[in-house]
């Protein structure tokens, strides 16, 4: 059951996230966010199993990944520019 639930969540959570870039595509950072939180989501519960572990996880993933792709955000910008 708790796990029919988390999957409910996580798909209700991606159509809205999904419905908010309808209007044009997402940037480098937003995907980057995207990935992080889900991937350190991911490695948080593996490592440390607990809530506390996957919150955790997914919050440093989602400023890691931010970061990374807004890098390649300005990095794209400057190659355009030349």
């Amino acid at each position: 059951m708790k796990a029919r639930s988390t999957f409910l969540i996580a798909a209700v959570v991606g159509a809205f996230a999904l419905g908010g870039c309808a209007h044009r595509p997402p940037s480098n950072a937003q995907v980057g966010t995207g990935v992080g939180a889900v991937a350190g989501g991911l490695l948080g519960n593996a490592v440390f199993g607990s809530t506390l572990g996957t919150v955790g996880g997914a919050a440093a993933g989602a400023l890691i990944g931010n970061q990374v792709g807004q890098n390649s955000d300005y990095n794209d910008g400057r190659r355009r520019r030349r």
